[in-house]
């Protein structure tokens, strides 16, 4: 570790060169199958050449101006931001926690608009919705949480999947005025939930009068099988949070909204210094056309169902794996024990994986991976778990 980087990370004794695709290089020369995207970011795989090319071209002429000024790629990416989503506008910031945040000052607005003065949000069990103060309240997960009390007011939580609990917050708080959730949550260990439930969801909003926000961070720009997680319910929200896979590694986030929740805003509620910037919004605009071109959405669906088939066909049976999980190429295998170490006996084997929650292996391949890709992970990642589970539990670390 750098003695001059501050130690809140504890990066893996692996340094990378240079991508092309699905590989990746370390600085030794060796080659690595990525199945983790850089946590949902590189939807494309690494360098890929409309992304690069629109960089390179965009630096060669502008690079940030500020919002003091209009922006076309701006208004060219809020287009088809909300074209895809069906949504009306669109803030830009840079990453999802600040997407996060917009979503929480506009359900504040929102509920101060409406005569409200404590203005609550109702937040899911084992979410992940960011680092700052606000979303790191509204994270369900008390380890990140520990150390930095005061943490702020006007949540409550809930547990996932559980639509009888937001009835009964329903029934007894008068205060609430949004709801905020994952589609399928990431960090809580690619938790998916049962069918209709984003629809029940988006029905005991409507009922309330609460805004449905919904963060799209991990979820959205095609990683599901569809451009965002709520469209395979049809349950369109009113405040959605992008980013990761929209810039494919340049930093960019979107607050998107609809009808009253895209008028809450006025000039001076909120801004961003660097948020829309003529280089984020190219990169951003050409992962759109490469999306829509190579018919990703569709093709990440196609995927899933060949890791879902392949995994389960594997593991599904074996002792000490509880189950296969996933949508599109958003998976997850949970064992029985903690299996952190599987990190690192996947990069022996030229593999990343990524472990979340303990003992659920995450995999989140590029769209742009071939079948024989898909089936090396399969492979690989089968390997690892049925060598692991053969294991005694005291030498699994």
């Amino acid at each position: 570790m750098n003695k001059h980087l501050m130690s809140n990370y504890a990066p893996l004794p692996l340094t990378f060169d240079r991508g092309d695709g699905a590989w990746l290089w370390d600085t030794h020369g060796k080659r690595y199958l990525d199945s983790v995207s850089g946590i949902a970011v590189c939807g494309l795989g690494h360098a890929h050449p409309a992304v690069t090319a629109a960089i390179r071209d965009q630096a060669g002429k502008l690079l940030h101006t500020s919002n003091l000024y209009g922006i076309a790629a701006q208004e060219a990416l809020a287009e088809r931001l909300c074209s895809a989503s069906e949504m009306d506008s669109a803030f830009f910031c840079n990453s999802g926690a600040e997407a996060n945040e917009a979503a929480i000052k506009i359900a504040r607005l929102y509920g101060h608009g409406r005569g409200i003065a404590s203005p609550t949000i109702i937040v899911m069990e084992n979410s992940f919705h960011g680092r700052t103060m606000a979303t790191l309240t509204a994270t369900g997960n008390r380890k990140v949480q520990a150390g930095f009390e005061p943490l702020l007011g006007g949540f409550t939580r809930a547990p996932y999947n559980e639509v009888n609990a937001l009835e009964t917050i329903a029934a007894n708080n008068r205060d609430v005025v949004a709801i905020l959730l994952e589609p399928a949550q990431g960090e809580g260990g690619v938790r998916i939930p049962d069918a209709g439930y984003l629809a029940e969801v988006r029905g005991i909003c409507d009922a309330n009068g609460w805004l449905m926000m919904l963060d799209e961070v991990q979820t959205g720009m095609g990683r599901t099988g569809k451009w965002f997680g709520w469209q395979h319910e049809d349950a369109r929200p009113d405040v959605m949070a992008l980013a990761k896979a929209l810039g494919n590694g340049v930093p960019v986030g979107a607050c998107v909204a609809r009808d009253q929740a895209a008028r809450v805003f006025g000039p001076g509620s909120h801004g961003s210094t660097f948020g829309g910037n003529p280089l984020a919004c190219r990169a951003a605009l050409a992962v759109i056309d490469v999306i829509e071109g190579e018919a990703l959405c569709e093709r990440a669906a196609k995927l899933g169902n060949r890791f879902m088939d392949g995994l389960t066909e594997r593991l599904g049976s074996l002792p000490g794996v509880v189950n296969v999980r996933g949508k599109g190429l958003m998976l997850g295998v949970e064992l029985e024990s903690d299996c952190a170490a599987l990190v690192r006996q996947a990069i022996d084997a030229g593999l990343l994986i990524n472990v979340t929650s303990g003992n659920v292996i995450r995999l989140l391949p590029p769209l742009i991976i071939s079948d024989e890709q898909a089936d090396l992970i399969i492979d690989g990642v089968s390997t690892l778990v049925e060598r692991f589970v053969e294991l005694p539990v005291a030498e699994r670390a």
